[in-house]
């Protein structure tokens, strides 16, 4: 088969949990014997063309006329679109849940909607209304596709409250999580708690700073490290500057603002801390969490959304009410009072990783779904 993802993101230009899980996606696929290309718009005046483990990576150029975005974008994909056809004939177009709006129905290939987490699905979590042209491109999106793939039970049943699937199949495909077995070899730091994400209202980063000033007065030694890219308003503002606004700078000693690293350099940085603590109001899967369990570290995630799916409460992982910034902070002197529980809690989660999410059996269930598309 040829796959093609339609997305602006992936590791070797922009960070984000969708271009990473189209990399993993991808050179696994490969390594099975199908073709990969990325398509997406790029920030260049030219097309940039990459390569990466046998995938092929379009980036378009941006947009320098005076057509509106969506029209200048749609043109260039579609043109794109029909000079890699006639290389090599694509079996599938994937793309998250707006992608699908701006290419041709006439496209011979199967169209999949991943369900990442579209406009619809996270309005709620950032109390705004829909947007009447975001909303209508997502609506035109699903009419186009032939099926979908949710990351999560909760990303399926939260998005149909907005959107409908039709009779079209839709399978629930977690996102493969690799074990690292080498190359790290940081040793814990009891004093460093880590959390991981875009430092924005939504990941819960506000309430976070909220819990660790209950941690730090009981134990003022230890220190909250965030990895993740800047959130930005329409102004220029960030999100950063906002809570920094909200709080006096007493709030921000031991806090440190680590900015977005390569994953590769994140995994460091799990393996070192003590402990891992996400507390996003919403989540469709929660691939930092993996991410962290994978390496054995103890995690503390939302009690809401995917949350459940993912941790056992008490068994391999915990659970918080994050619009609670008392309950975060009860579970973070919890796993720094235990030590040696929470440890259990990580080696545990470990395990769930790797039979849950192992990438082998994740790339079959993909396979199978696109050719169950294909063979109609």
């Amino acid at each position: 088969m040829h796959i093609l993802f339609l997305s602006g993101e992936y590791p070797l230009w922009t960070s984000g949990g969708v271009g990473t899980f189209i990399q993993t996606l991808g050179r696994a696929l490969v390594k099975d014997g199908h073709s990969v290309t990325v398509l997406g718009q790029g920030k260049d005046k030219e097309e940039v063309y990459l390569e990466d483990e046998g995938i092929r990576i379009f980036r378009l150029p941006k947009n320098t006329s005076k057509l509106p975005n969506f029209v200048f974008n749609a043109r260039q994909i579609n043109r794109k679109l029909k000079i890699i056809q006639k290389e090599n004939p694509i079996s599938i177009i994937e793309s998250a849940e707006g992608g699908l709006a701006l290419i041709t129905k006439k496209h011979p290939a199967k169209k999949v909607i991943r369900l990442h987490g579209g406009h619809h699905f996270f309005a709620e979590a950032e109390r705004r209304p829909i947007h009447w042209r975001k909303g209508k491109l997502e609506k035109m999106s699903f009419k186009k596709a032939d099926g979908f793939i949710a990351i999560s039970q909760y990303v399926k049943q939260h998005t149909q409250n907005y959107l409908s699937y039709g009779n079209k199949p839709v399978s629930i495909i977690n996102l493969p999580v690799g074990i690292p077995s080498e190359g790290i070899n940081a040793s814990t730091d009891p004093d460093r708690i880590l959390f991981a994400g875009t430092i924005c209202e939504k990941k819960g980063v506000k309430e976070l700073v909220e819990a660790f000033q209950i941690v730090k007065e009981h134990y003022p030694e230890k220190h909250l490290d965030l990895f993740g890219r800047e959130w930005f308003y329409p102004d220029g503002t960030t999100f950063e500057a906002e809570i920094r606004n909200s709080f006096p700078a007493s709030h921000f000693e031991n806090i440190h603002f680590m900015g977005a690293i390569p994953r590769k350099e994140l995994d460091e940085k799990y393996a070192k801390a003590a402990f891992c603590v996400f507390p996003s109001h919403m989540e469709t899967q929660g691939l930092v969490s993996l991410e962290a369990m994978a390496l054995a570290k103890p995690v503390i995630f939302s009690q809401y959304g995917p949350g459940p799916e993912t941790i056992e409460h008490g068994t391999n992982g915990l659970l918080c009410d994050v619009y609670k910034p008392s309950d975060i902070a009860e579970k973070m002197i919890w796993c720094i009072e235990h030590p040696k529980k929470a440890n259990e809690l990580g080696i545990k989660g470990r395990k769930t990783v790797a039979e849950k999410y192992d990438p082998n059996k994740i790339l079959r269930q993909n396979v199978s779904f696109y050719k169950s598309l294909l063979q109609g």
